[in-house]
């Protein structure tokens, strides 16, 4: 075994390689980024070393610097995580040529399951079935495009060196087909540095099946069973289950073998995966048939191997370092079997009814469920971030990946329901509440899975509310009151100088500004008497109407006293700012709350959502921010602007694409108009908020 080894890799990836590098007495050196100085995996692992600017460019994918470090710090093998420089062949046989172990399979099996044209062509070979589509050379645009129009609607254009759900688009129509693969192209050489494109059918009622596989420098090879990847956004997974659900043993077996002929057919040594398209068809007697065929192997460590290592009981990256240094694989394959079910969550930041935006910003707030990290257990979490630090635009969105494991898949369902329900993210949007809504659907818990899932649940996914209107305002107002309880607590006998409603000559009335979504209402609390354990109110809640020029101290004149949407008795106890327990109509809800500016988050069993307490003085003298000015709702980079100075536009035509976390957008009109001025260049840095260019619009 290794004394020492270099984590070529941030964030949680390079937090789980040094957790059993530690558990194994192995020392772990880090590298870091300007963005990273202060991060988790820098304070984790023994020892750190600065790389270069924020930009993966400048830092992680800086090979050769990364290489003079492994040296410098006498490390034997460099473990490359997933994605940046793991997947990357020059990176391994500069390694080789170094006298630095890679861990991970040779330079030559990079290569040759690196490009998936030249990869198929030798699955082909090696009798793994494929599914119908051009893997050549000629990328002639016009040549792809009649390829495409023999092929037939719906196809994936896919970047030929890619991965992650990167460089992929679906073209449903063939006029659609030159701009998709245009766009295509500048993600993959942005993202790879390589444009070169293939073109496949794509599957009906697909499903994305993967086998997790390894092998040893003695020729010995096993497979560690299947997971089932299909639930997708973008191409990118969210939800990850191993075993698979529907699968029989035959079909694993098939699945298995095909899997292990892939690896064996490149010499492979390593943890890698052979992901799989799996076709569902239904026979003549209603059943469903599946047919399953390569797509691509990911020659690394998958985002996903948790749950394979759940179900096996075995550490991966354990095995990853002992065939590095030599050993032959730990157990033949007789000797893996699949106990219970597990699911890993991804969670994100990103807000999924925004077409699933990446969200920068700081984690003020992170609270998570009780779990363990890194290790085989009934809930554990997998992170490299802690409460305070800052999700930056430089790289992915993942904020964690929460894993669970049980007996069965519905026990495993309730326990992942359940950890979602105790995890508290306040800061910047995010996915857990989303996450819980596909759990809930009858499609995830029935398991009729497939890649268009989400689609396919859109109704019960996207702007749910989960709370009551009346609940987020109760708890809004019960957090106001009892942060001012406790900033002026006082032990006067005085009742004036009580902070507890108590008036000598009329009944206690206070009014608050809300605001939730787009609506404001004004909430009355009457009769409100607050002590050390037990406190009430009358609460009246009732929208009202504001004009482009209204003024907030007047909106008050505005309410129509016969519109009130709810009227009722609140009581509640608060053990801390944070933490109430509410009955509402006499209803028992348990709940937590965090404030950033004026935004209350609140967290119940039932859900999460967020409501604004205005404070009404602090507004005083703003003005309405002016119509036609579009501001980006992340930091990025301006890739192409689709419009000039000048052009008329309609309403959700393409103005502009940026990029961000490594991810094209596109930036739509939000009104007919003309455009009146662009305020940055192709190629430009933009910040949150930035305006991006100038509209004149009729509104």
């Amino acid at each position: 075994m290794f004394s020492k080894i270099l984590i070529a890799n941030r964030g949680e990836i390079a937090c789980r390689v040094a957790a059993t590098a530690k558990r194994l007495g192995v020392r772990t050196v880090a590298v870091y980024s300007d963005a990273d100085r202060y991060a988790k995996h820098v304070s984790v692992c023994d020892e750190a070393y600065y790389l270069g600017g924020s930009a993966p460019k400048d830092s992680y994918l800086k090979g050769d610097e990364i290489i003079a470090i492994a040296k410098q710090a006498g490390a034997q093998a460099i473990h490359p995580g997933y994605g940046f420089l793991s997947e990357n062949a020059g990176f391994a046989q500069a390694c080789a040529d170094a006298g630095i172990v890679f861990i991970g399979p040779s330079a030559s099996a990079i290569t040759a399951m690196g490009l998936k044209s030249e990869s198929k062509q030798l699955m082909e070979s090696a009798g793994v079935p494929l599914i119908p589509g051009y893997h050549g050379d000629n990328q002639d645009p016009e040549f792809l495009h009649s390829e495409a129009d023999k092929i037939g609607y719906p196809l994936l254009i896919k970047a030929s060196s890619g991965g992650g759900g990167k460089g992929m688009r679906l073209v449903e129509r063939s006029e659609e087909f030159i701009d998709l693969l245009d766009s295509c192209r500048r993600e993959a050489i942005t993202s790879f540095g390589n444009d070169a494109v293939l073109i496949e059918k794509y599957a009906l009622n697909p499903r994305h099946i993967e086998i997790q596989v390894f092998g040893d420098h003695q020729g010995n090879y096993v497979h560690l069973f299947e997971r089932d990847c299909s639930v997708q956004r973008r191409h990118q997974k969210v939800l990850e289950e191993a075993p698979a659900p529907a699968v029989d043993e035959a079909m694993r077996e098939a699945m298995g073998t095909a899997a292990i002929n892939a690896a064996r057919a490149v010499n492979y040594v390593g943890a890698g995966t052979v992901e799989f398209i799996v076709e569902q068809r239904p026979d003549s007697a209603g059943n469903t048939e599946m047919s399953f065929y390569f797509m691509e192997m990911n020659t690394r460590l998958q985002v996903e191997h948790p749950v394979s290592e759940a179900i096996t009981g075995v550490d991966l990256v354990e095995w990853q370092l002992a065939v590095a240094a030599g050993a032959p694989l730990p157990k033949s394959q007789d000797e893996l079997v699949i106990n219970g079910h597990a699911i890993e969550a991804r969670i994100c930041a990103e807000n999924p009814d925004n077409d699933f935006l990446p969200a920068t910003g700081t984690l003020f707030t992170y609270r998570k469920p009780e779990h363990s990290s890194f290790s085989i257990d009934g809930v554990r979490i997998d992170d490299g971030i802690n409460e305070g630090d800052v999700i930056s635009p430089f790289y992915d969105s993942m904020i964690a990946k929460l894993i669970v494991h049980a007996p069965t898949r519905e026990q495993a369902l309730a326990k992942l329901d359940q950890a979602l329900a105790q995890t508290r993210i306040v800061g910047l949007p995010n996915n857990v509440a989303f996450l819980r809504h596909i759990l809930a659907t009858d499609s995830f818990s029935q398991a009729n899975l497939d890649t268009a899932l989400i689609e396919r649940e859109k109704d019960v996914l996207f702007d749910q509310q989960p709370l009551e209107l009346s609940t987020l305002a109760a708890v809004a107002i019960i957090n106001k009151l009892t942060q001012e309880q406790t900033s002026q607590a006082t032990t006067s006998a005085d009742p004036f100088a009580q902070l507890n409603g108590w008036r000598a000559y009329s009944a206690y009335e206070r009014t608050f500004t809300l605001q939730y979504a787009d609506q404001r209402y004004i909430a009355t609390v009457a009769e409100w008497q607050g002590n050390q354990t037990h406190s009430g109110f009358k609460l009246s809640l009732q929208p009202v109407t504001v004009g482009n020029d209204a003024d907030l101290q007047t909106e008050q004149q505005q309410l129509d006293s016969a519109n009130v949407i709810f009227s009722g008795q609140i009581d509640y106890t608060s053990t801390d700012a944070e933490t109430h327990t509410l009955w509402v109509d006499g209803q028992r809800v348990p709940a937590q709350s965090w404030v950033t500016n004026e935004v209350v988050h609140v967290f119940t069993e039932n859900g999460s959502n967020q409501i604004t307490l205005i404070d009404i003085m602090a507004h005083v003298g703003e003005e309405s921010e002016a119509v036609g000015s579009l501001k980006l709702p992340m930091p990025g980079q301006v890739v192409a602007f689709r419009v000039a100075a000048g052009d008329k536009v309609k309403k959700g035509q393409a103005l502009a694409v940026i990029e961000a976390m490594k991810i094209e957008h596109t930036i739509n009109a939000p009104a007919d108009g003309v455009v009146a001025e662009l305020l940055f260049a192709p190629g430009d840095l933009v910040a949150d908020g930035d305006e991006l260019l100038r509209l004149d619009t009729d509104e």
